[in-house]
Parts: C-alpha cells; sequence; structure tokens
C-alpha cells in the first residue's frame, strides 16, 4: 500500500469514519493520523501501525 500525506483513510477496525494522512514514518510502518472532517475545536493525531489502514477510492471519499 502507498500512502501520501494528505490522503483520506479508513481504518481497518472503524470502517464508519475517514482519518486523514498526516505523516508516514516506512521505517517503522506507522502512520499519523486525524479524523475527517476536523472538528470544531480540531481533531488529535495519533499513530497507527500501516497495516490497520485501507486507502479509499477517491470517488467515494
Amino acid at each position: 500500500m502507498t500512502l501520501h500525506q494528505g490522503q483520506m483513510v479508513r481504518l481497518t477496525s472503524s470502517p464508519d469514519h475517514t482519518y486523514q494522512v498526516l505523516s508516514i514514518d516506512a521505517d517503522s510502518s506507522t502512520c499519523w493520523v486525524r479524523r475527517w472532517p476536523l472538528s470544531r475545536h480540531g481533531s488529535p493525531a495519533f499513530a497507527l501501525a500501516l497495516d490497520q489502514l485501507q486507502q479509499l477510492d477517491t470517488a467515494s471519499a
């Protein structure tokens, strides 16, 4: 899977919500994401393993 900063993804454990990729650390197979759309008071970022993410098709984002 190839991810890019700013790309929209879903969590394999929570496919009903969309998240934005903030940063990717290929060396540790970790990705920082935040919930999308942003809430009024911001959306906290958190790290996940890359295998916990699924890419969204641009048509369904």
